[in-house]
């Protein structure tokens, strides 16, 4: 799936994240992701592995997988 902008301004991009299973893995992974520069929100779905983020931009995917394994999980992609 390709990012889509919602509002003028923003980029919605949706990763499939491997590993979380409770409301804890979904803040460690949002906390991560919400501190790349110019993301503005985060919403992670433990029972579906789904991370969806508003940025102001495009991100880079590198910095998004970054994030995701310090947060201590796996990026397997775009949902």
């Amino acid at each position: 799936m390709s990012a889509q902008t919602d509002t003028p301004g923003s980029v919605t991009a949706v990763y499939q994240v491997s590993g979380m299973s409770c409301g804890h893995c979904e803040g460690s992974v949002s906390g991560e992701i919400s501190q790349i520069a110019g993301v503005s929100s985060v919403k992670a779905v433990a029972s579906t592995g789904e991370v969806t983020v508003v940025s102001a931009a495009p991100l880079d995917e590198d910095a998004v997988r970054a994030a995701v394994d310090e947060a201590g999980f796996e990026l397997t992609g775009r949902a």
